[in-house]
């Protein structure tokens, strides 16, 4: 199959990141600029694929039941980081392709863990380990929990030296770490604010945000982990919390409603090796459109168009994916089903 590569030089890439950032929403020079954003993000394919297939192979050795998914950065997403660290350049960016595994339980993301420190310290002159960070024992403040890997990409074969240095995240959960960030990114879909990037302060955002703080340490303490800093240490004290902001927020009532509104339209998914989904939330439709390997380029050229269409549509979200059948789409995206189903029942845990 073939490979989508890198068309255009690290400095003009750079430059039409800094284009994103700056420039209005039509024009000729901004859709150059689109294209060879979409060139970079398209030409982490391939070492992408290469590291999501040895996830896959890990995890599925500890947790046969292990959720592996990989994605290409959304433009939305790109542009925000972009703005959020003035001094970063788009070549610099660590996770313009991710891929994760969602692993059962905390045991099973430890063992996951150690497996890949073991892998770095046998064979270092791999994939370059870039950066490791533990949000699992150092929550970020808005309560995101993972482990993250950042790899560069090396090959010796000359045909797949043109990608190495392209940096690959990698991130390890648990179950219900997976079921706290896809119910943020709900949140944030319907109520148009960027919890999950902490822009922007429209009325209730405080109350979301510490909600979440809450129910992540809720969720820590569960799994025996270190809480998220600024909540409540004491069990009966952060429940109490907890129930309150959730009752205000309508946060059960409110999740609910929207997983049973959203009505899905899929079209041929056999043998597919990537999905596209555009979620309308003002319409509750959810459009998911499969491709297959010798697809791929054309995949991300409609993954751009629907990307065009959230700059003027904002509330409508696209993402490419790519995970082992329709089957596991549901469970490694949730939050583009709008089914926060594992998270409310965690949220009746914590609060009963």
């Amino acid at each position: 199959m073939a490979w989508t590569t890198p068309n255009y030089s690290r400095k003009r890439v750079n430059e039409a990141g800094k284009y994103l950032t700056i420039a209005p929403l039509w024009g000729r020079d901004r859709d150059a600029a689109l294209d060879v954003i979409n060139n970079w993000r398209a030409a982490h394919s391939y070492p992408l694929h290469v590291i999501k297939m040895n996830l896959l192979q890990r995890a599925r050795r500890l947790d046969p039941n292990a959720i592996i998914a990989q994605r290409q950065k959304r433009l939305s997403s790109i542009r925000s980081k972009l703005l959020s660290k003035p001094d970063m350049k788009l070549s610099q960016m660590q996770d313009i392709g991710g891929c994760r595994a969602v692993m059962v339980d905390m045991r099973r993301v430890t063992q996951l863990v150690d497996l890949y420190r073991d892998a770095n310290a046998r064979n270092p002159n791999r994939h370059t380990l870039a950066k490791e960070k533990n949000y699992i024992a150092e929550p970020k403040t808005d309560g995101y929990r993972s482990y993250h890997f950042v790899y560069k990409y090396k090959s010796r074969a000359e045909e797949y030296k043109i990608f190495n240095e392209q940096k690959i995240e990698i991130q390890i959960r648990s179950r219900l770490q997976h079921a706290w960030a896809t119910a943020v990114e709900t949140i944030s879909t319907f109520t148009g604010q960027a919890l999950k990037s902490s822009i922007g302060h429209d009325i209730g955002h405080d109350d979301w945000l510490r909600f979440f703080a809450l129910m992540s340490s809720s969720i820590a303490l569960r799994e025996k982990c270190p809480p998220v800093p600024g909540t409540p240490d004491d069990r009966k004290e952060l429940k109490q919390e907890l129930k309150a902001l959730s009752d205000s927020l309508r946060v059960q009532e409110v999740l609910q409603g929207w997983g049973t509104a959203v009505r899905h339209v899929v079209t041929n998914a056999a043998n597919a090796h990537a999905f596209l989904l555009v979620l309308d939330p003002n319409k509750n439709t959810l459009q998911v459109v499969p491709y297959l390997k010798d697809e791929l380029v054309r995949a991300n050229d409609d993954y751009l168009i629907a990307e065009k269409r959230t700059e003027v549509e904002t509330n409508v979200q696209a993402v490419l994916v790519s995970v082992d059948s329709i089957a596991t789409l549901k469970s490694a995206y949730p939050n583009y089903y709008l089914d926060t189903t594992a998270f409310v029942k965690a949220l009746q845990e914590a609060t009963k």
